[in-house]
């Protein structure tokens, strides 16, 4: 009996570990669309198309500090019952650069549709609404991520506060993304894996797999906090000259002015919708 019990054991790692043999859902978790950012080049059609093609399951839409993408996909696209669009956004914080929030599935704050929120603010809204966070890239481009910002490079421990670590995007270098996950390791968090896609060469470069089935935002929540996340990693991009520009110092402090520049512009607006609680 022992021996039988054994072998459907070891047989069962076998199919979790293929993961052909078994459905495990596979997201590719930092996606940027046409409709709702303006640097990317590639329609959520187009993105949806090729990540089905590659045998993934689901996508989450993170655009920058807009749920536009999000919300063109619920009004234009038919909607597949195997494939998966989730609701995300890729926040500029005020002073630690770029996290992916995700809220429940009922639940569009405007707040994180004004840039400029500083971190602790920014954990502080999220989880009082039931969402989650963490830092995208965190060790990749020096404008926009957290550990390239005086206020998590002082002190790296506010993110033990998040709920993850982007531990893999094929847009950064192996050893940006090495540092990531080693970060993800200290705090104690799951990694995701995102392609951070802006064109259509690079999506479905990373991929995250989960151990149970995720069909909204409420399942995504769920499985982090449950530490069901079974796999990350994907695939870098190889680096070109003109990739290289972006840590320049011009576009580092240049990006950096922009972001605060349009933060400030907007204060008294994201002000109000803080005191309003929307």
């Amino acid at each position: 009996m022992e021996i039988q019990l054994a072998f459907y054991f070891i047989r069962y790692i076998v199919k979790y570990k293929e993961r052909g043999l078994i459905n495990l859902p596979r997201f590719d978790m930092h996606c940027h669309t046409k409709a709702g950012s303006i640097d990317s080049k590639i329609s959520i059609e187009e993105y949806i198309s090729i990540l089905k093609s590659k045998g993934f399951d689901g996508m989450l839409v993170t655009d920058h500090d807009s749920y536009k993408g999000y919300r063109y996909y619920l009004s234009n696209v038919p909607k597949d019952p195997n494939f998966t669009v989730l609701k995300g956004v890729e926040y500029d914080t005020k002073d630690a650069g770029h996290f992916i929030v995700i809220m429940p599935q009922d639940v569009t704050l405007k707040v994180l549709q004004i840039r400029g929120l500083a971190l602790e603010e920014l954990i502080s809204v999220v989880h009082a609404n039931g969402g989650i966070l963490g830092p995208a890239h965190p060790f990749g481009a020096r404008s926009s991520s957290a550990l390239f910002c005086n206020k998590v490079r002082k002190d790296w421990s506010i993110l033990k506060k998040c709920d993850f670590v982007e531990g893999f995007n094929s847009c950064e270098t192996p050893i940006a993304n090495t540092i990531a996950q080693t970060l993800a390791e200290k705090c104690g968090k799951q990694c995701f894996g995102g392609s951070d896609s802006h064109k259509e060469d690079y999506v479905g470069l990373a991929y995250t797999d989960f151990a149970f089935e995720i069909k909204d935002n409420d399942d995504l929540i769920a499985a982090v906090r449950q530490q069901a996340i079974s796999d990350f990693g994907g695939q870098e991009r190889t680096f070109l000259k003109k990739h290289r520009k972006r840590n320049s110092v011009f576009a580092t402090y240049g990006f950096k002015a922009y972001n605060r520049a349009l933060g400030f512009l907007f204060c008294s607006l994201r002000n109000s919708y803080m005191r309003s609680g929307i």
